[in-house]
């Protein structure tokens, strides 16, 4: 078991991380640790994370009250945030709040990160909610994540802001973001190349199974067979010359809900016609 202080390096070497890959510039971002039912340790306001010393790493109650008053720096703002996840999920131990540049750029865009194309980013991120934007240091932000989080959740896109990952240890909740970030970087390259691959229904399905084998829970294995991708995949996969697969979207009780802007073949095929009709009239006149 980690005493206090290890705990406190450990921030400081994620924060060094979260640095050098460019998750955070400057003195943005914040990352924080559970560390008893009303403490938490996260890191100060006002410092670059990649320069952080365990002497710096802030105390708080679980109200967001600085404990450390000895302490000359001051907690970071946005630690309520991660105080909300804590009350919202008893099992989250740690939160790290970051800037991943391609991911952040899907938030820029109110893009949700779309389902059904990388198998690792299935496996370790399952569906990622995007958060409408909500003012940084605002009590709001942590409730507009929270209202978007079930126990499958681990992570959120923060709309024009950024990402919060969170999971039972620091560096499981970075390794999240590590691979948001990656698999968002892969999405933006796939765009460049023009097409993109997506899971069938059966693929889905034995995914989804192999991540239960993981003991990582996901609830839209109760209608994968149904198709469990919503539409939230159509604003990135329209982007490309396909026509995006929205199948049906996972309610929060396991049931399947119709996409009610899910186009049927009939209608589909019916537009395709009326636009080549149209190409071909112009093309006579």
């Amino acid at each position: 078991m980690q005493n206090l202080f290890q705990i406190k390096q450990e921030m400081c070497d994620i924060g060094r991380r979260i640095w050098l890959r460019g998750y955070c510039a400057g003195n943005e971002g914040n990352h924080s640790v559970r560390v008893a039912e009303d403490r938490v340790f996260c890191t100060p306001t006002g410092v670059s994370k990649g320069f952080l010393t365990p002497d710096q790493i802030t105390v708080v109650d679980m109200d967001g009250h600085q404990i450390d008053t000895h302490n000359k720096m001051k907690r970071t703002s946005e630690v309520l945030l991660h105080l909300q996840i804590y009350k919202a999920r008893p099992d989250i131990r740690a939160v790290v709040h970051s800037h991943p540049p391609h991911a952040t750029a899907f938030a820029m865009a109110n893009i949700p990160i779309p389902e059904g194309v990388h198998p690792e980013a299935e496996v370790f991120l399952g569906k990622v909610p995007l958060a409408k934007y909500t003012t940084p240091s605002y009590k709001e932000l942590g409730e507009s994540v929270v209202a978007l989080i079930n126990k499958d959740t681990n992570t959120v896109m923060l709309g024009n802001h950024g990402s919060v990952c969170f999971d039972a240890t620091l560096l499981a909740a970075y390794y999240k973001l590590e691979i948001l970030d990656a698999y968002c970087r892969i999405l933006l390259l796939t765009r460049q190349l023009g097409r993109i691959n997506q899971l069938t229904r059966q693929e889905m399905i034995d995914l989804l199974k192999v991540k239960e084998q993981f003991g990582l829970s996901d609830r839209r294995l109760s209608c994968a067979a149904q198709g469990c991708i919503g539409a939230d995949n159509e604003p990135f996969l329209a982007t490309f010359d396909i026509r995006p697969q929205t199948a049906c979207a996972c309610q929060e009780d396991g049931g399947v809900e119709k996409d009610p802007a899910a186009i049927s073949e009939e209608k589909f095929e019916a537009m395709v016609r009326q636009l080549t009709d149209q190409i071909m009239a112009g093309a006579r006149g």
